[in-house]
């Protein structure tokens, strides 16, 4: 038995995941738009495909997360590949860079900051002294 994707439970997924309230999705979606409007769309199984768009467009979320995301199926591929008896887990304790040469790279670099530093003052005071000679 395939299941459906319920789109207006994904529309409210992706609003919860971005902080947005009901009614601020309402504002920017227009002004026929309210707080009760927003919660009967999110009940919605399918929402027709212009009112995705524009939901889409303000959520800046593609139209096809809204039409193909599901809940389960995310929920089995996590556990699936995250856990430590999965086929796709992998465990990288090993550090790729030397941390000491990192350090010496990022001290050079600081003082090669002061040193430009230094030498803008420099050039700095030095304009400073000509305007006040003139």
């Amino acid at each position: 038995m395939e299941q459906k994707i319920h789109q207006g439970r994904n529309v409210k997924r992706f609003r919860e995941m971005l902080n947005i309230k009901q009614e601020a999705l309402a504002y920017d979606l227009g002004e026929d738009w309210n707080q009760k409007k927003i919660s009967m769309l999110e009940q919605k199984d399918v929402i027709e495909d212009n009112l995705l768009k524009q939901i889409s467009a303000v959520l800046k979320i593609p139209i096809e997360a809204f039409q193909n995301f599901d809940e389960e199926q995310a929920i089995n591929i996590i556990s699936n590949s995250f856990d430590n008896g999965a086929i796709g887990y992998q465990k990288n304790d090993n550090c790729t860079f030397n941390t000491i040469d990192k350090i010496v790279q990022l001290y050079d670099e600081k003082i090669a900051l002061y040193e430009r530093m230094l030498k803008e003052k420099d050039e700095m005071m030095m304009r400073l002294e000509r305007l006040i000679t003139k």
